[in-house]
């Protein structure tokens, strides 16, 4: 699948009040000694950071999940009036060690929080998932003009990781031998990006003509994106040679992708799609059939259904869809018949943790109680 325009973008606003307000709850001591509920014990730790990397005039949020060792208070991370939340411990000590570490990109539009039922369970499973809000493409912050920069957001991932290591709490339990990336749809493209992934600006001209339809080239044509002057940063080698492997869920911009670079990259790589009842409808991972899967070298590919793109996203409350329809925005809390989101989590949760060779579920308590 490609990239869709910024989810949410018609409520965008309330969503990022929503969530400032999850990640301090009012009335909540920051030195709590305790959590409120029993299920609090199993729950990864959580927090936030800033990075300050060059490419940018703006220090760039970040935040980390984690493998807790302590009770602090448990606060619904990425709740919202169309998402419910992740329960973290915020601010916990972490369990000691070496723990495999993820970078995590977001989708077109979306946020670091946005994830949180992916990055918790993989935290649980022993990892440190460290995730970024990209400036010009997140929540409240997506613009068709600045989205072709694909370069910044391999570059955020890469600071963010810079910043992590440098880190005197979390740097330590980084087992470097294990470092990863995974991204959603356009944090898909980052990701490849980051790992050597060369994207031509002619090649996505040429798709957009032959596809003039599908969401991303819409969207980018709704902002008055020219496709003969995209911009020349959207070819930067910002390769990473820290990352190991690489999950790209439903990436886009991979008929971009030149021949050349998708050949070289020989790391291990997970793809993950999303098809229809039918297997005879499923489509590669791009709307319009760029066979990546037999152009990388070194990748698997996980095809999961019924599910549509949107899938990956968060649980919707039950009054989501009946919201974005009155707000005129995508359809991201609606699902193919047959289908449960809470199933397609578990598999993609199955699939990753499988692929990047994570342990079973580490649960704060079990261990240190």
């Amino acid at each position: 699948m490609t990239i869709r325009r910024p989810l949410l973008a018609g409520i965008a606003a309330l969503l990022l009040a929503s969530a400032a307000h999850a990640a301090s709850p009012a009335g909540v001591s920051p030195h709590a000694g305790s959590v409120a509920t029993e299920t609090a014990l199993q729950l990864p730790g959580y927090d936030r950071f800033d990075i300050r990397a060059k490419h940018r005039s703006v220090l760039v949020a970040g935040s980390i999940w984690y493998p807790a060792a302590a009770r602090t208070y448990a606060v619904p991370i990425g709740a919202n009036p169309v998402f419910e939340g992740t329960e973290a411990l915020v601010g916990a000590a972490a369990q000691t060690g070496r723990h495999p570490l993820i970078l995590l990109s977001h989708g077109s539009g979306g946020n670091m929080d946005g994830l949180g039922w992916l990055s918790s369970e993989l935290a649980l499973r022993g990892a440190l998932v460290v995730a970024v809000n990209h400036p010009g493409t997140t929540s409240g912050d997506s613009s068709p003009r600045r989205t072709p920069r694909i370069d910044e957001r391999a570059k955020d991932l890469s600071a963010a990781l810079d910043t992590i290591l440098a880190d005197p709490t979390f740097g330590p339990l980084v087992d470097q031998r294990r470092i990863s990336a995974l991204g959603f749809s356009l944090g898909g493209t980052a990701v490849l990006d980051l790992v050597g992934g060369h994207f031509e600006r002619a090649k996505f001209r040429d798709y957009c003509k032959a596809f003039s339809e599908q969401g991303d080239c819409v969207f980018f044509t709704k902002g008055g994106v020219d496709f003969d002057r995209l911009p020349q940063e959207m070819e930067a080698d910002v390769r990473d040679p820290r990352i190991a492997s690489v999950v790209a869920v439903e990436p886009g911009l991979t008929d971009a992708l030149s021949e050349a670079s998708a050949k070289a990259m020989t790391l291990p790589m997970l793809l993950v799609g999303f098809g229809a009842p039918d297997p005879s409808r499923a489509v590669d991972v791009t709307a319009s059939g760029s066979n990546l899967l037999d152009r990388l070298s070194n990748a698997t590919y996980e095809m999961i259904r019924p599910a549509v793109h949107f899938s990956f996203l968060g649980l919707c409350k039950p009054d989501a869809a009946k919201l974005l329809r009155e707000a005129q925005d995508d359809p991201v809390c609606t699902d193919p018949d047959g289908a449960d989101r809470r199933k397609i989590h578990a598999e993609v949760i199955d699939s990753v943790a499988r692929f990047l060779g994570l342990a079973e579920p580490v649960r704060a308590g079990e261990a240190h109680q």
